[in-house]
């Protein structure tokens, strides 16, 4: 039992010392089942502007995954780009990788988030002079101005296109590799999620509706408007209602329906998780992320106009197998 237990910390030892610095934030999770699929949810307008999309996940806790609701959450600062965390595949075990702020977006294993995370980059909008605007081809906004449309750039972004899974790598994982600019956003200076967001992923993981056991890999809030935990939550998106209009028109954001951004694929991805261990292990991590600029959301002020990594992705991805995506971005998950 103790040579079986110090071969498993020595695994795990080096698999540490393989994970990227922009991994390093706080906690490491390995598990030995991997996630369930992406499911199918639209996304809610954004409320105001400066509020930045953050695409759901499936999360670990004491029951096993449960689910994260995609979100709006205000910018920490201006110039700030959310890079989603997922699961790779390392040493036999599914790890999570958290995600963070930065002035690029980097890798994020190439799974098709949906709405601007197609897997490599974000499409889903870039600052402009301290303002972010916000590409309507794959973001639903429910305010006019700060908007445009660019469909090519949400082309450029796909990796597995009508793919549902949620975790690189591995048995029936999506494979990519980083880009090169995805390796250069690996260089910046990053900084962990806000207080929004912990407190978000907090509520949901107390929620036990939300865990797969318990609805089945299909949760009920697909996404909600504002942060869980943080007062109004605003309408939330349920997992199937995957919105089939096309893009919004011109440069006026105020979209009456969200671009279609599903997580669905067409065919179908379900995989069985690979099991070599079934309880989460933490592991303390350093951290490297230096403390978030202490300004909030996004001033007006000029704001150093960080270029959107190529394209966004769909929505989380489904071990079903995802529906097709519409042109703008697809991905039954998130557009």
């Amino acid at each position: 039992m103790r040579l079986f237990r110090s071969a498993r910390w020595l695994k795990l030892a080096l698999l540490v010392s393989l994970i990227p610095a922009s991994s390093y934030a706080g906690v490491l999770v390995s598990v030995g089942v991997a996630p369930p699929p992406l499911p199918v949810y639209a996304q809610p307008p954004c409320p105001e502007p400066g509020m930045m999309w953050t695409p759901g996940y499936w999360a670990y806790g004491d029951d096993g995954y449960y689910w994260v609701p995609g979100t709006w959450v205000p910018a920490p600062y201006v110039g700030a780009l959310w890079t989603p965390g997922y699961w790779g595949w390392s040493g036999g075990l599914f790890v999570f990788h958290r995600g963070y702020w930065g002035p690029h977006v980097g890798y994020y294993g190439g799974v098709n988030y949906g709405f601007g995370y197609g897997g490599i980059g974000f499409a889903g909008g870039l600052w402009r002079g301290g303002v972010f605007s916000y590409n309507t081809a794959v973001m639903h906004v429910g305010f006019r101005g700060h908007g445009y449309v660019d469909r090519r750039a949400v082309e450029r972004g796909f990796v597995a296109r009508n793919s549902h899974v949620a975790f690189s790598g591995g048995p029936g994982g999506i494979h990519h590799d980083p880009s090169p600019g995805e390796r250069l956003a690996e260089r910046d200076h990053h900084t962990t999620a806000t207080r929004f967001q912990t407190q978000h992923a907090a509520a949901a993981r107390a929620d036990k509706s939300s865990y797969a056991s318990k609805n089945g890999g299909h949760p009920s809030n697909g996404a909600v408007s504002r942060p869980l935990g943080n007062g109004a939550h605003g309408a939330s998106a349920s997992h199937g209602a995957a919105a089939s209009h096309g893009a919004p028109a011109s440069h006026t954001a105020a979209a009456s329906h969200p671009p279609a951004q599903t997580h669905g694929g067409g065919g179908s991805n379900q995989h069985s998780a690979p099991a070599s261990h079934s309880a989460p292990q933490s592991h303390s991590v350093p951290a490297s992320h230096s403390a978030p600029p202490s300004h909030a959301a996004p001033q007006s002020h000029a704001a150093p106009a960080s270029h959107v990594a190529p394209a966004s992705h769909t929505a989380p991805q489904s071990h079903s197998a995802p529906a097709s995506h519409t042109a703008s971005e697809g991905g039954g998950k998130h557009k």
